[in-house]
Parts: C-alpha cells; structure tokens; sequence
C-alpha cells in the first residue's frame, strides 16, 4: 500500500496527536505521575496563605478602624459562628410583619395624653375652602320654542350652555337668571352663582 505525499502528512500529524492524547490520558489517570490531585490541592493552600485585607474605614469621630483581617479560605470557621450566635438581638420592640403606626405608650397614671391636664384634645384643622368656579357669565340667547342658554367664558374659552348640561367636563349649569346663573363644579360639590359681567 503506498501512501502518497498528502496522506503521509495526514497520517504523520494523527499518529502524532493520538500519542499526545494516551499520554496525556496516562498522566491523568495515574495517581502518582503528578496529574490533578496535587494540581488541586496546591491552590487551597496557597489560597489560605494569601490574605486580602479590605480598605479601612472611618468611624463616625473621624478615626481609622482597622478591619478584621479576611482570607480566601472557604472553610468553615466554626469560631467566627459561635461569636455570631452569642450576640443578642437588641430591636426595638416594633413588629415589623405588622403595618401599624407607633401606639405610644402610657405615662404614670395610665394614659396616653402628652397634653395638659385641663387641655382639651387638639382638633383637626377644617377642610380647605373648594376652588372658586373661573367662569365669567357674559350673556345669554333664548329663542321661542327652545331652552334659554348662556355665554360662559373662561381665559379664551367660550362655552354656550343650557340649563342641566355639563361644560369643560367640570361644570353643571343649574339655573339661568337674567341677572345671573348658578353653577356647580362636579368634582368639588361646590355651588356658585355667577353674576353677569357688562362689558
């Protein structure tokens, strides 16, 4: 069998591939020609002897505190658990599972009230006033057979109503007088009447 120029390099390169292959396997499976059990055990060690010290951080006086030391060591430090288990919890008393506010607690003759004795309980302050009705009335139309309506105005605005609709999506028109007209902001309940403006 003659192998040509192309197929001996071919064959040449495989032949030198499978020898790098069962050596390498013959290395690895091998325990005692240096294969991965000592590769393994030499980053822990040199792991635990390298020590990473972080920045040092000021105290709330200004001053350095100098860091526990820290390792790269993954082992468990059973010392450093037993120090966490020994300190107490020190909360202050508040439920955190429970959305309520701050009950106070009683003074001496058992009451809550931070007040004077003869003081009455301070009440809440009244609701703010509803925003006034920006609508000026500036005239009105009635023809016979129809509704009387009226020209409202508000900025550059202008609005023509009848008795019972609803302008700006905010203001019902109650009732048209010839002097004037009563009208209700929906959102504030709030009722004003708005007199005709001259000019």
């Amino acid at each position: 069998m003659q192998i040509g120029a192309e197929n001996r390099n071919k064959t040449i390169a495989a032949i030198v591939l499978m020898a790098l292959a069962v050596g390498l396997i013959v290395v690895r499976l091998l325990p005692g020609s240096g294969g991965s059990a000592p590769v393994a055990a030499a980053p822990s060690a040199k792991a635990s002897a390298v020590k990473v010290a972080p920045p040092a951080q000021r105290t709330a006086s200004g001053g350095k505190r100098v860091p526990a030391e820290r390792s790269l060591d993954p082992t468990l430090r059973f010392d450093w658990l037993k120090a966490s288990e020994d300190n107490p919890y020190q909360g202050t008393g508040r439920n955190i599972f429970r959305a309520e506010a701050e009950i106070p607690q009683p003074n001496g003759n058992g009451t809550t009230d931070t007040h004077g004795k003869n003081e009455p309980p301070p009440t809440p302050p009244p609701p703010p006033p509803p925003p006034p009705i920006n609508l000026k009335f500036f005239g009105f139309a009635s023809k016979p057979g129809e509704p009387k309506k009226v020209f409202l105005s508000q900025g550059e605005d202008v609005f023509i109503a009848a008795e019972g609709d609803i302008i700006d999506r905010r203001y019902k028109i109650l009732h048209i007088a010839p002097m004037s007209v009563e009208v209700e902001d929906v959102l504030n309940n709030n009722r004003q009447n708005i007199p005709l403006t001259q000019g």
